[in-house]
């Protein structure tokens, strides 16, 4: 028999379910209609599981770290087939903390310092090169090649120095890079991989999920992402020391490794000696690192564990709906098509174009034509981050430097552009984003492909 308040607390959640029948299933369920129909290029697929989480935690009110965090940490490393994933509060977050640890002294002759330099590339999300320039290091930018839309693995020995210490770079819009190439290039000079796996969750490459193959790969659970928790993150590793560094630079940078609300794990926590601190000195309030507070909430979590247990069928839905956008798109010259990368099966982010020279009009004649059609559309993100205006007040060849002019890079900032392919599409806002596509091209030159 229930308790009272076991009683109390399961009218709440059953109540809970009934609110989202009521209010959203029913947005999430409304018919497509075109012309009037928005087609976001992302967003949150849920149902009542979500929500009742998120109560379920409220009412609990731990409000930090805590049993839904410790389960989706698990479930996450189990899913990717790792050892060790920490949850943080996002995925810019995740790429912080991935390239600080490669900073611990811990690391000895292969910790990165300041000045040390860190191969990436330009045409991407700019907090995947932020951590680099806020420690000091120094980013070397290659180009990007224009078939997968990912880092030109031919560059990465003309980027290399003997400041060289690590790579950092992400899979394209769920498309992985050449990851054989990159990491045998970091292999053979004794060099870190970070994977950004922000945009790629679920990809496979050569029978194994990205952001798995280097030292440390780092997610993302902001909303238009493969799943989410509103905001948050992730980083995971199977290197024991890397395990290590990250625990105690997300949390506060302490020695202590003991749980949120649990003292004395280690059974010695008044007996030890640290630096030059008295003996016995309380381990808890001890520091290893220069670190910070990078949790997310409990609450987050409990979201997160749900959407885990429908994330397969999302991974498969992008997959359906990436294959009917290429059929439906594949014969128009003007445009050229992102293909897969060789080897991969990738959970794809987005649906990715570019103008081929035969194109008579800009990319922002046709994205434009896109929006007033209520088509959601975005670019490569930053473009070419080196020509915004963060990059001012660098100096050139000291505070970073590129591989040549990085032509493709620039390319991609001036004719390349994606639009959405999430789960919560249907095939009827697919179909209406190749019709208004291959509308446009009438307008333009009377032909239909």
């Amino acid at each position: 028999m229930m308790t009272q308040e076991e009683q109390l607390k399961q009218e709440i959640l059953d109540k809970t379910k009934e609110y989202y029948e009521l209010v959203h299933k029913k947005n999430q369920t409304k018919p497509f209609v075109a012309g009037e129909s928005r087609v976001n290029y992302a967003g949150r697929v849920f149902d009542e599981k979500e929500m009742m989480n998120l109560v379920d935690s409220s009412l609990d009110f731990w409000l930090t770290y805590g049993d839904y965090s410790k389960k989706f940490e698990k479930e996450l490393a189990k899913f990717l087939h790792v050892r060790w994933a920490f949850l943080v509060n996002s995925g810019s977050s995740a790429n912080l903390l991935a390239f600080y640890a490669l900073t611990s002294p811990l690391l000895k002759e292969r910790q990165v310092k300041r000045g040390d330099e860190v191969i990436t590339v330009a045409a991407g999300f700019l907090t995947t090169v932020a951590p680099i320039v806020q420690y000091g290091a120094v980013p070397v930018f290659v180009d990007m090649e224009l078939k997968h839309f990912n880092i030109d693995v031919t560059q990465l020995e003309q980027a290399l120095s003997p400041k060289t210490k690590a790579v950092m770079i992400a899979h394209t819009l769920g498309n992985p890079f050449d990851i054989k190439a990159v990491k045998a290039f970091c292999d053979k000079h004794n060099l870190w991989l970070i994977e950004d796996n922000c945009d790629a969750l679920g990809s496979m490459y050569d029978g194994k999920p990205t952001g798995t193959w280097g030292d440390i790969g780092t997610s993302s659970f902001y909303p238009p992402h493969h799943m989410t928790m509103g905001e948050g993150g992730a980083t995971y590793t199977d290197n024991p020391l890397l395990k290590k560094i990250m625990l105690s630079m997300r949390d506060w940078g302490r020695d202590c490794w003991c749980e949120s609300g649990v003292d004395n794990t280690c059974g010695c926590r008044f007996t030890q000696q640290f630096g030059s601190l008295p003996k016995g000195y309380d381990h808890k309030y001890v520091y290893s690192h220069f670190g910070f507070n990078l949790k997310a909430t409990d609450m987050q979590a409990a979201v997160g564990c749900a959407q885990l247990e429908k994330f397969p069928s999302f991974v498969e839905k992008r997959k359906e709906n990436f294959k009917k956008l290429y059929n439906g798109l594949k014969d128009i010259q003007e445009l050229m098509l992102v293909e897969a990368q060789i080897q991969s099966d990738p959970s794809w982010f987005g649906f990715m174009m570019t103008l081929t020279k035969e194109a008579k009009f800009t990319r922002n004649d046709l994205v434009e034509y896109l929006e007033n059609n209520n088509i959601q559309t975005r670019n490569l993100f930053a473009g070419n981050m080196l020509r915004h205006p963060l990059f001012e007040s660098l100096e050139k060849d000291k505070d970073y430097r590129s591989v040549g002019l990085l032509p493709n890079t620039d390319k991609i900032m001036n004719d390349s552009f994606w639009i959405g392919l999430y789960p919560g599409m249907g095939d009827e806002a697919i179909d209406y984003m190749i019709e208004i596509i291959k509308n446009f091209l009438i307008t333009k030159k009377g032909y239909f492909c």
